[in-house]
């Protein structure tokens, strides 16, 4: 792979529309939202906008459940709105990334609407129909969201398959007919200028059409074994690379991937074949049990630390990657990986420093850069989360109080993600002059971009400063990393090199001080950055982020 492409050297900022700023005072964030607050991204210094899901959609799940995928949301904008944002956005030199979700679409989309009338509807084979067994659904295989991933149709006496939300039955990728018409979505926005395609729940597109039962409870082998890393997926992808994306060269292509792993990710990776990066999921689902988000076990420093060597060693020279601790599907970065307490500032920087610092393209979810945390639901019918109002009522089924169940939820649910952006300490966070969709974080008057813009120790002024020091520094984009072996548990190295430039990032990822021997880490170094104004010689302070010269 070249090293030169445009994405080895972004960083991306991820943008939750409905969540980051309401140009009409109805309380949901909208593209005009989002064109009135362009400088301030462009302020950042970010490179790329991901937008997640626009499109015309009931929202059962958040947009990505989509019923016309060549029309904008009216509670968005208009794709007058979409052109102008798109201007606005390369005059400042920056791109656009559209979030597509292929693998699914809205019960209210017309091809479903065609497919359940009738078994002899041409559009029934878009998706996966089968009669039940015995009476109960095809198979045992469990919902993402709960339940079983088979809805009955009692107008046809069958059921048809939906991995997440029973409105959202799952597009049937053997149909070369569907497969054409997804094509044309894709040359729809790549014609309206868009640079890049983050595809949704990429590797599930081909399933095990056969269907077995999963003989398994533990929810992401199911994933692994039974609905990603199908027998025809890589064959799908080359179809759609060679029917579509390579007319586009300049467009970036980013896989999610539940059920990739770090032995077969490279068969998803080629410029000309296949994507050319992916999002895994290594360190963000190290903290599920078997039964999912809602089933958390414990982990450590060093099984944290480990994800990032495993999949540094996995994807090597010949692949490329993503970095991300947070987004819209997780909790806040800062709640779930650092100290959003005593330590708010110095963890939510130290994160950001290796977030901007690891091998692979950098994408940060919008409030982590003013270092938001988690919101706090009293109750469960404050969530507008389907994953979280469906994970109660399993619950319930397993004898779970209300308060037992919001624990989990507060602690890894994906309202915490969502709460609107936090623009001010003015009524609403500045988010909306209206009532927002749903509640802003009580701590908006004390995080804040305002706040934050004019203090040079903020977190929004450290990250601001560390993209620039990547920029002149490309040993951060494109140079080897090599982790630092043998060093405590909460103690996290590694060297970035290009050529003679070698740095070394060093992270302590704790609470405590952490007294420093120089025969841990390589030297002579002189120190370039770091999150604490002051350097103590031989001594790291709680949550102290240092880039320094070889």
């Amino acid at each position: 792979m070249s090293n030169n492409p445009w994405w080895k050297h972004a960083v991306v900022y991820q943008i939750y529309p409905r969540s980051f700023y309401d140009s009409n005072g109805d309380g949901i964030g909208d593209l005009r939202g989002i064109i009135r607050k362009l400088d301030y991204i462009r302020d950042l210094g970010v490179d790329a906008v991901w937008l997640n899901p626009i499109y015309q959609s009931p929202l059962d799940d958040g947009g990505y459940d989509i019923s016309n995928y060549r029309d904008i949301l009216p509670e968005f904008g208009t794709l007058h709105d979409f052109d102008e944002l798109v201007e606005g956005l390369h005059q400042r030199g920056i791109r656009l990334i559209m979030d597509l979700v292929l693998n699914h679409s809205s019960d209210e989309h017309p091809w479903f609407v065609e497919a359940r009338s009738s078994p002899t509807n041409p559009y029934r084979d878009y998706y996966f129909w089968k009669k039940g067994r015995g009476s109960g659904p095809p198979n045992n295989w469990p919902s993402f969201f709960g339940g079983s991933a088979w809805e009955f149709d009692p107008q046809s006496n069958e059921y048809y398959l939906h991995l997440f939300s029973r409105k959202q039955p799952d597009l049937n990728w053997e149909n070369p007919r569907l497969r054409q018409e997804l094509y044309d979505v894709l040359e729809f926005w790549l014609k309206r200028g868009v640079d890049g395609l983050r595809l949704d729940v990429i590797s599930a597109i081909s399933k095990r059409t056969d269907f077995p039962d999963t003989y398994t409870h533990d929810f992401n082998e199911t994933i692994r074994k039974y609905y990603a890393n199908g027998p025809r997926l890589k064959e799908f992808i080359t179809e759609m690379r060679h029917q579509v994306l390579n007319r586009y060269p300049a467009c970036m292509t980013v896989g999610e991937g539940p059920g990739i792993t770090p032995e077969n990710a490279l068969e998803y990776l080629d410029e000309q074949n296949g994507l050319n990066m992916i999002f895994h999921f290594g360190h963000m689902f190290m903290d599920q049990g078997p039964g999912g988000r809602f089933d958390p076990v414990a982990w450590s420093r060093s099984d944290f630390k480990r994800v990032f060597s495993t999949w540094n060693r996995a994807l090597g020279e010949n692949g490329w990657g993503s970095v991300f601790l947070g987004n819209h599907d997780f909790a806040r970065m800062v709640s779930r990986w650092g100290n959003d307490g005593e330590f708010w500032r110095e963890s939510a920087t130290l994160l950001l420093t290796l977030l901007l610092t690891q091998r692979g393209t950098p994408f940060i979810f919008a409030g982590d850069e003013i270092g938001m945390t988690n919101t706090w639901l009293s109750r469960v019918t404050d969530s507008h989360d389907i994953e979280t109002l469906n994970g109660w009522r399993e619950a319930q089924k397993k004898g779970m109080t209300e308060q037992e169940f919001l624990a989990r939820a507060n602690y890894s649910g994906r309202d915490n993600a969502r709460t609107p952006f936090q623009w001010s300490a003015d009524r609403n966070g500045g988010f909306t002059t209206g009532n927002p969709w749903t509640t802003v974080n009580p701590n908006a008057p004390l995080i804040n971009a305002d706040r934050q813009k004019g203090d040079p120790d903020s977190i929004l002024s450290y990250f601001r400063s560390l993209l620039q020091f990547r920029k002149s520094h490309p040993c951060l984009s494109v140079g080897t990393v090599e982790v630092v072996a043998h060093l405590p548990e909460q103690l996290f190295a590694y060297t970035r090199q290009i050529g003679s430039e070698k740095l070394l990032i060093v992270l302590n990822f704790s609470n405590d001080p952490l007294i420093l021997d120089d025969s841990l880490l390589p030297g002579p170094r002189s120190r370039l950055m770091s999150n604490y104004s002051d350097v103590l010689p031989n001594r790291l302070r709680p949550w102290e982020a240092r880039i320094e010269q070889l």
